[in-house]
């Protein structure tokens, strides 16, 4: 009898989600943001990540009915982004992260700029 070898041969297909690069709100957010300057775009855990080179500064979920975007920010920017309306992360926001909800494109070009800000934070390091 033959037994199969973990990691090699057939693995599960990926989900048409992935394939696709997202869908609704996502899709736009991966669309802008893949066409930036070394960005690199991660499904990790449920979330679409957005590198710079190894720092993280974004995610945001994969699925459809999730609209949480998370944002890594300069602790000067938090503070603005918080007086702004956003809300800071509920587990990393002492370390910089805030929340936005992102559902409609007007949403989308509101998050562009905390994300511009998050993109030239993590060039720099």
């Amino acid at each position: 009898m033959t037994r199969r070898i973990r990691g090699l041969g057939r693995g599960r297909k990926t989900r048409r989600t992935l394939e696709r690069g997202g869908t609704g709100t996502a899709r736009r957010l991966n669309t802008e943001l893949g066409g930036w300057a070394g960005v690199r775009i991660t499904p990790m855990f449920g979330r679409w990540g957005y590198f710079v080179g190894e720092t993280l500064f974004a995610c945001f979920p994969v699925r459809e009915k999730e609209h949480d975007l998370w944002i890594r920010l300069r602790p000067d920017e938090q503070r603005r982004a918080l007086a702004a309306g956003a809300r800071p992360h509920r587990r990393f926001g002492g370390r910089g992260w805030i929340e936005v909800n992102v559902e409609s494109p007007a949403d989308v070009a509101s998050a562009l700029g905390w994300l511009r800000r998050a993109y030239r934070t993590a060039s720099a390091e």
